[in-house]
C-alpha cells in the first residue's frame, strides 16, 4: 500500500468517524468561498497531534486541513471571473485541501490537476473534489524543476511561507509564465513574497482559519509574474 492510499484511508476514518472535538474533520463551507466545502479541523494542530500519537510516527504538517488565506482569495477570484479558467487546463499548484482547483472545476474548467508533495494532501484533495461533486486529478509530484506540463493556466496559493519553497517556486511561476501560460498567485502578504517580480490585480479581505492567527480578517492580494518589455 502506497502513501497516498494509506493517507486515504485514514481520512475515510476521519471523515467518517462522529466526533464535536476541536480535533475532528468537519465538513464546512469556506468563509470567503462558501460555494466550496471542504474537510478542515477547527484545530488542525491538535489533529495532527492526535494523528501521530495514534500512528507512532511523524506525520507531515497538516496544510490541507485548513483554509488558508491565499486559496481563498484565489478560489474567489475564480469564481468572480470564471472566465479565467472556463475551457481552460488548470495545474493548483501545492494544492492542500484543493481549494483553488475545486474552484477552477466549478468556474468551467476543461481540465484540473492539484499537485502536493504530501499524500494526506492529495488524498485530502479527492475527499474534498468528491464532496463539491467536481473532478480534479491528483498527483504527490514535485513539479518545481519541470516547465509545468501540459497546461493553460497555473494557480499558487500561500507558496511563498518560507525561503526554501520560495526560491524554488519564483524561478517555476517565472518560467512556465514566460512559455505563454497564465500564472495567479494568491498572497496574504508571506515574508518571503518577491514583492518587484509580481503585479496586483485584485486584493480581497479575507477572514482567517489558520491555526494561531491572531488577526481576524487579512488582505490578500492576487498577483501575476511581472511582465517586462522585450
Amino acid at each position: 500500500m502506497d502513501a497516498v492510499t494509506r493517507a486515504a484511508a485514514a481520512l475515510r476514518r476521519e471523515i467518517h468517524t462522529p466526533g464535536t472535538g476541536l480535533d475532528r474533520l468537519r465538513l464546512v463551507p469556506t468563509p470567503l468561498v462558501p460555494e466550496v466545502r471542504l474537510h478542515v479541523a477547527e484545530d488542525a494542530i491538535l489533529w495532527w497531534a492526535r494523528m501521530e500519537a495514534a500512528a507512532g510516527h511523524r506525520l507531515p504538517a497538516p496544510y490541507w486541513a485548513s483554509a488558508w488565506a491565499g486559496g481563498q482569495a484565489l478560489a474567489r477570484y475564480l469564481l468572480d471571473r470564471p472566465r479565467v479558467a472556463a475551457g481552460r487546463r488548470v495545474l493548483d499548484l501545492a494544492s492542500g485541501s484543493g481549494l483553488v482547483a475545486i474552484a477552477a472545476a466549478l468556474a468551467g474548467a476543461a481540465r484540473v490537476r492539484a499537485c502536493d508533495i504530501d499524500p494526506y494532501a492529495v488524498a485530502a484533495v479527492d475527499a474534498n473534489a468528491r464532496a463539491n461533486r467536481v473532478a480534479v486529478d491528483s498527483t504527490e509530484a514535485d513539479l518545481l524543476d519541470t516547465d509545468g506540463g501540459d497546461v493553460d493556466l497555473l494557480l499558487a496559493g500561500d507558496v511563498f511561507y518560507d525561503r526554501p519553497m520560495a526560491d524554488r517556486v519564483l524561478p517555476f511561476l517565472e518560467r512556465v509564465a514566460g512559455r505563454g501560460v497564465d500564472v495567479l498567485v494568491g498572497d496574504p502578504g508571506r515574508g518571503h513574497l518577491p514583492e518587484g517580480r509580481l503585479e496586483t490585480l485584485a486584493v480581497y479581505q479575507v477572514p482567517s482559519t489558520e491555526p494561531a492567527d491572531e488577526e481576524p480578517v487579512r488582505p490578500v492580494r492576487i498577483l501575476r509574474p511581472s511582465r517586462r518589455p522585450g
